[in-house]
């Protein structure tokens, strides 16, 4: 039997609903159009735990990253379903077309525009530290007023407090503290382990690395920033890692965590209920 205290629990806000993962489970908690709540689980096993040549740095970092998105877009399928009494809800292959079609437009708009902008703006006369610390600055500032527009649309916003939810549930059960309500809601809505401040950690790495690739043509830059985005990835991964186990960074750490501002709202009560059922069933299925 599994200790749940020794557990280290991720997740994620999917629609109407939160998604919970343990080493070994998965759970996922929507609330119906009819009110209630609705869970889905299923086993997962992480190449991570079963194949030692890819936990090698740099290469856990991809690996976690696809595993991680394919349990994703599962959640996503599985509150897609839920969220949507009149059956109209999108069909598994077009939930992956609007993935895949959502991370193009992500790359284009932020990796590959600001490099253009930076070239027209500044043409090849700046100098290759100046070139990158411009095209960061507008990346990061593109990132932002993103992430703060869309927090804006209402069901953006319903979408972000169930990832305050599930920060807060999270935070509870690492408390010691009883999974109900009144402990999640006392509960702070930022995590250090959030995604918020990996997208965070990306965004600073892809200048230090980008700033050591020189002053190539523009169509170099371009192949470079899409060739090169997994090993920013992978490095960022490490970087963060290493920033959550011996405490260091926290200059970063403490970015990342204002970060989730624009990518948290405060949940309602049933909104924690949600979360806390997405975190209890996990632990129940772990413990059998």
């Amino acid at each position: 039997m599994t200790d749940p205290a020794s557990l280290t629990l991720g997740g994620q806000a999917v629609i109407e609903g939160v998604m919970v993962r343990s080493p070994r489970f998965v759970a996922v908690a929507i609330r119906a159009p009819q009110g209630h709540c609705e869970v889905a689980t299923r086993q997962v096993s992480s190449p991570l735990l079963t194949c030692k040549w890819l936990r090698a740095p740099f290469v856990r970092g991809a690996v976690a990253l696809i595993d991680g998105l394919l349990i994703g877009t599962w959640a996503l399928m599985r509150s897609a379903g839920a969220a949507h009494a009149d059956h109209t809800a999108p069909s598994a292959g077009k939930i992956r077309l609007i993935l895949v079609r959502s991370l193009t437009i992500s790359i284009a708009l932020f990796f590959l525009l600001p490099t253009i902008l930076v070239r027209v703006l500044a043409g090849s006369a700046a100098s290759p530290l100046g070139e990158n610390l411009l095209e960061g600055a507008i990346r990061i500032a593109l990132v932002l007023a993103f992430l703060a527009l869309v927090g804006r649309i209402p069901a953006i916003q319903r979408v972000l407090q169930y990832h305050g939810a599930e920060h807060k549930a999270i935070h509870a059960y690492e408390a010691g503290l009883q999974l109900d309500v009144d402990s999640a809601r006392r509960m702070s809505r930022f995590h250090p382990r959030c995604g918020t401040s990996f997208l965070l950690v990306v965004l600073l790495v892809a200048v230090a690395m980008f700033a050591a690739l020189g002053h190539p043509s523009l169509l170099v830059r371009l192949a470079e920033r899409i060739l090169l985005l997994p090993v920013v990835a992978a490095a960022s991964f490490e970087l963060l890692r290493l920033a959550l186990r011996f405490r260091t960074l926290g200059v970063v750490t403490a970015l990342g965590l204002w970060l989730q501002h624009l990518t948290t709202q405060d949940p309602d009560d049933r909104q924690l209920e949600v979360a806390l059922t997405a975190l209890k069933t996990v632990l129940a299925t772990e413990q059998d």
